[in-house]
């Protein structure tokens, strides 16, 4: 099978970058909201990203495409819609269990006969959701890094269910739409990036809410001792706090616990929420 039409399910951050990197690439591309305020919004993501695209991927000199790529995005609150002639459905809604639950419920019920589902869960693995399809050989997940057109891999990661074909054709899609793919030859909680990743993290949430270090010392040790380009709260603000906070609060960690009321007291319920609204442990420009 190959894959044409991508409908995405979920326009906040990395959902809005997965369906502008696929309708950049060349793909037929729906993205889905639950709300009029929601889809308006994924609007103005994909015209910032005609930004970022002109200045950091391709130059002036193809403006125009990335432009073009902007406005060419069916975008819609009417899931039905949205699944009509999808060949392959991306979920991206927030990390909540009973979300994603709900959402792949809903999507196995409306979705044509052939289409592909795929989760973009970072920390579910595909087999807690794959029953609620009601088609778990077409299941997977597709994982992306934040901001996608920079940091472009594909973590795939079928489950024992997954019709190799159907693995084959994720990989497949991850190649056209520019990413590398890597695939995980079985399941594992945070995939290869962050199996990685989540333990530095974890530590520096740690460092601070134990009152070891402060946020710049932690980070700027980080820089120094390894010569990494970011701090570990440099990339909180990139993956997001909302995002940090729910993974933190499904934790059975105490102090992963405390870090998930520290980031909601402190900043998700003062508006910052990292770099997508200009402030979260740092101030953006």
């Amino acid at each position: 099978m190959t894959i044409e039409n991508l409908t995405v399910l979920g326009t906040g951050v990395l959902g809005s970058q997965i369906a502008y990197q696929a309708a950049y690439a060349g793909f037929h591309v729906t993205a889905w909201d639950i709300s009029d305020d929601a889809v308006t919004a994924a609007g103005t993501r994909f015209q910032q990203l005609a930004d970022t695209y002109e200045s950091d991927v391709e130059g002036a000199t193809y403006a125009n495409k990335a432009r073009h790529t902007a406005t060419s995005i069916t975008l819609t609150t009417d899931l039905t819609t949205a699944l009509a002639e999808a060949d392959l459905v991306i979920e991206a809604v927030p990390e909540d269990p009973s979300i994603k639950r709900d959402t792949w419920t809903r999507v196995g019920g409306s979705a044509p006969e052939h289409t592909i589902f795929a989760t973009n869960s970072s920390t579910l693995l595909p087999s807690s959701l794959k029953d609620f399809t009601g088609r778990p050989e077409k299941f997977l997940a597709i994982h992306f890094a934040n901001h996608i057109w920079a940091q472009n891999t594909a973590e795939i990661m079928g489950t024992s269910d997954t019709d190799h074909a159907v693995f084959q054709t994720a990989v497949d899609f991850a190649e056209r739409m520019g990413m590398v793919p890597v695939e995980l030859k079985k399941e594992k909680a945070g995939y290869v990036l962050n199996s990685l990743l989540v333990p530095l993290l974890d530590a520096a949430a740690e460092l601070l809410v134990g009152g070891y270090a402060d946020i710049e010392t932690v980070d700027k040790t980080w820089r120094i001792g390894t010569g990494a380009p970011l701090g570990p709260f440099q990339i909180f603000d990139i993956v997001g706090l909302t995002t940090a906070r729910n993974i933190a609060a499904a934790s059975e960690s105490p102090i992963q616990q405390q870090f998930a009321d520290y980031l909601k007291t402190n900043y998700i319920d003062k508006g910052k929420l990292g770099t997508s609204t200009g402030e979260g442990f740092y101030k953006y420009t």
